[in-house]
């Protein structure tokens, strides 16, 4: 099986940011300029946060605009970044339909979710989870709300 990091339910995110923290401390560092997640408003408090993480498609856009194959599909949907390869043209990130590919500026690289999980594991309001999939992942927003809805509703 193949896993993702999903999101549970963004209603219950009070934009604490520890997934975000976690997630670049994974590799010992601190701050925030190498995490794979980001947690913003919605429009402010009282229209709650977003989370954005990268929802492993099936078939990522982000692969097919990189000029260097730095990204390549991950079985089962996602991607894995061959950081060697890459060039920093930016053009995974622009072509990412949930905005799920971040920058890191120091390295010129972009930062790609490697479907760990722990950034799950600081959520204190269970808002994602890493899950594991069985079914490809749909690459537009509007089938992927309704591929969240359907499996939560079961």
């Amino acid at each position: 099986m193949v896993k993702r990091l999903s999101v549970l339910d963004a209603e219950r995110c009070v934009g604490c940011q520890s997934c975000m923290f976690a997630c670049a401390r994974r590799p010992g560092v601190g701050g925030l300029e190498s995490t794979s997640i980001w947690v913003k408003s919605a429009g402010g408090i009282r229209k709650g946060f977003a989370v954005v993480v990268c929802r492993a498609c099936s078939d990522p856009p982000c692969t097919k605009v990189c000029p260097t194959d730095a990204l390549v599909n991950r079985e089962g949907g996602g991607v894995k970044l061959h950081a060697e390869l890459c060039i920093g043209c930016h053009n995974c990130e622009e072509a990412c339909p949930f905005g799920a590919i971040f920058w890191e500026d120091t390295q010129n690289k972009p930062e790609i979710c490697v479907y760990c999980g722990y950034c799950a594991n600081y959520c204190p309001c269970d808002v994602i989870a890493l899950e594991e999939i069985n079914r490809p992942v749909s690459n537009t927003l509007d089938e992927t709300k309704a591929e969240g809805e359907a499996s939560h509703a079961q």
